[in-house]
């Protein structure tokens, strides 16, 4: 797609992130996320369920670097794990049920050269983006976009529809609690899925 037709699709809405969590992660595969001048088709997410959800960050209740997933629908929860990788997560479900959705990876769209910029060993466009570190890292997406609306601005979410039945679903992967929840959702067969 070229950066004129990216911009031409519509930005989501925030009343479509104001929904329980896994039906965000599932509706959420296909659309594109942009940021400045990279775009890349989401394809595979995971649904965590908030205080319930022994795998979520906010199992243990509201602390300062969960607080944003209590506000409103349709901004961004991103954070650091292992010291080295940041995840995007996008806030789902209405104000103060703590609900979020992390995208796990893209297939690139455009920004492509920029992407091989910040990562450079990989061996395929495929892999730019496949796993939620690598993503960030490739979009140029930081801890600085916690809290960042996705509703407007240089980083959203844009609209576009992929087949319901071309959606898998299964466990979420790389967590050690709930793990035979199926909350993790895919596009079949496309390359960039991190965990085939």
């Amino acid at each position: 797609m070229t950066p004129a037709e990216i911009r031409s699709l519509a930005i989501l809405p925030r009343s479509f992130y104001a929904r329980p969590a896994a039906e965000v992660a599932r509706l959420l595969l296909g659309k594109m996320l942009v940021h400045g001048g990279r775009a890349g088709r989401i394809v595979e997410t995971e649904a965590y369920l908030g205080e319930t959800d022994r795998a979520a960050h906010t199992f243990h209740g509201r602390t300062a670097r969960t607080e944003v997933l209590y506000g409103e629908p349709g901004h961004a929860y991103v954070y650091l794990i292992y010291g080295m990788h940041e995840c995007l997560n996008v806030v789902a479900e209405p104000a103060g049920s703590p609900g979020c959705v992390l995208i796990r990876a893209l297939e690139p769209v455009a920004g492509i050269g920029a992407m091989t910029v910040e990562r450079p060993r990989t061996h395929s466009t495929a892999e730019l983006c496949s796993g939620p570190g690598n993503l960030t890292r490739a979009m140029g997406i930081s801890r600085r976009h916690y809290g960042a609306d996705l509703t407007h601005g240089a980083l959203t979410i844009r609209q576009m529809d992929v087949p319901r039945e071309e959606v898998l679903t299964g466990p979420r992967v790389g967590i050690r609690h709930s793990t035979d929840w199926e909350l993790r959702f895919h596009i079949r067969g496309n390359p960039s899925v991190s965990s085939k």
